[in-house]
């Protein structure tokens, strides 16, 4: 470990105890006080290494660092970067003698079989190691996914398809991390010599800068470019960043040139992504663009039944997975983490799970999931509809096919938001409060008269309500 690594021999006030503090403040801004003073107050500090960019945190018990660390991984990591750039990877560890909870096991995924040691890869994976709890039999199919679902399976599976790359695009939370870790896990069980690599933009960005530094870029370019499967999350972080995009760039060429398979996610579509080069945009048009919209509840409720299958059977009722599926409609991640919050807290609290517990457990997310929609998801997603920038919503382009879908977001933002005419002009590039009313007014009037209009009006309504 670094020198002066542990928390009990650092320094008052260094550098790595400052950056502790502002992720505690952090933290607790964005989780909230009640979520934070349950689950994160009660992290520690235990060890850092500054050089390898590795820092420790310690847990009073094995079941609340297994939980941080399955909910919290992410931002942990984000939010301890933010302070400390050269900060690589966060893990949260249970201190030594602690008890190990009887909840981690009622809370634990399904049990996924390790693939056999022929299945193993012939070398090292370069890049993130992939989850085994995200596999394709794990994930709930829908209308809302299956296209990219489908897709996802066509890749793994290695025979002949008509598309490369695979670009999967949707908000936060809706699955494209998930199919990608599953894509790795199937191809690897296909073909047990394939060279699967899964890496998010923003570590392939480190990993390129870190090797231009190092004068090493030859390594780090082998090794992409020898993949068999090659698969970027969250490209949408390299926005701006112009040698990251160059490099990029020649790893896709060579990767499709090659006949090799490339998979790329983010949170919106390619002609919706700013600050990446034309180029590249071209390139990520050629493949397949599959969108995983907002699940639906049918899915939402089928996403909770298969959670259930790891469960005893009938700790959770099902007028409580119909109240789950019906209420926490913001993404799969969050419908997935309020089941787990409920039945941890079940669980620790000795307490029987209905409504009523539920009602108390989850008051402040349910609270909040109730004005959930904002003007910039309006805009996306008439923006995604209709395939237009979204720059064009504040844009003074009067032009149909721009004016048309701008009028519609408008009417939109004011049925679905408690925003005033005001602050909606405003988001639509300063617009007077009267320019509103009028979008308002003839959309109500084209909806009267014209079908088409009306069903689109229909459609993005039913998509951004889940």
């Amino acid at each position: 470990m670094h020198e002066a690594s542990r928390a009990s021999d650092w320094d008052e006030g260094s550098p790595v105890d400052a950056a502790w503090a502002a992720v505690r403040t952090a933290l607790r801004r964005s989780s909230g006080e009640r979520l934070f003073d349950q689950w994160l107050k009660p992290l520690t500090l235990v060890a850092h290494d500054l050089d390898a960019g590795v820092v420790r945190l310690g847990a009073p018990s094995a079941f609340l660092a297994d939980w941080v660390e399955r909910r919290f991984a992410e931002q942990l990591a984000a939010a301890w970067r933010a302070m400390l750039p050269g900060i690589a990877s966060v893990t949260v560890e249970a201190a030594a003698g602690a008890p190990v909870a009887e909840a981690v096991a009622v809370l634990a995924p399904a049990a996924i079989p390790e693939l056999p040691p022929a299945a193993a890869p012939a070398q090292p994976v370069a890049g993130t190691a992939l989850e085994a709890r995200y596999t394709f039999d794990s994930f709930v199919v829908g209308k809302a996914n299956e296209l990219a679902y489908n897709a996802a399976r066509s890749v793994a599976e290695g025979g002949t398809v008509g598309f490369n790359p695979l670009f999967l695009h949707g908000t936060v939370g809706l699955g494209k991390t998930h199919l990608m870790h599953a894509i790795g896990h199937h191809t690897r069980l296909c073909r047990p010599d394939a060279r699967v690599v899964y890496m998010s933009a923003e570590k392939f960005m480190f990993e390129f800068v870190a090797a231009m530094r190092a004068k090493d870029t030859y390594s780090f370019k082998a090794r992409l470019r020898g993949a068999d499967v090659l698969m970027i999350d969250d490209v949408q972080f390299i926005a701006g960043k112009e040698s990251t995009q160059e490099e990029f760039f020649h790893t896709m060429n060579e990767l499709i040139s090659a006949g090799r398979r490339l998979v790329i996610s983010a949170d919106r579509s390619p002609q919706n992504l700013e600050g990446i080069e034309s180029r590249i945009l071209s390139r990520l048009g050629w493949g397949l663009v599959a969108d995983i919209n907002p699940a639906d509840f049918e899915l939402r409720y089928n996403i909770i039944v298969k959670k259930l299958e790891s469960l005893p059977a009938g700790l959770v009722p099902d007028d409580v997975a119909l109240f789950l599926a019906k209420r926490i409609s913001a993404s799969v991640r969050e419908l997935e983490g309020a089941l787990n919050r409920v039945v941890a807290f079940a669980t620790l609290n000795n307490r029987p799970i209905d409504i009523e517990f539920v009602e108390g457990t989850l008051a402040d997310q349910l609270r909040a999931s109730q004005r959930r929609i904002s003007i910039d998801e309006i805009q996306k997603r008439v923006c995604e509809h209709y395939r237009i920038r979204q720059t064009e919503m504040g844009s003074p382009r009067r032009a149909r096919e721009v004016a048309r879908p701008r009028q519609i977001a408008m009417y939109l933002a004011k049925q679905l938001t408690s925003r005033s005419l005001p602050e909606i002009g405003r988001k639509f590039g300063g617009r007077d409060h009267t320019t509103v009313i009028h979008a308002v007014k003839t959309i109500e009037g084209l909806r009267a008269k014209d079908a088409e209009i009306d069903a689109d009006v229909r459609l993005l309504m039913r998509q951004l309500e889940g």
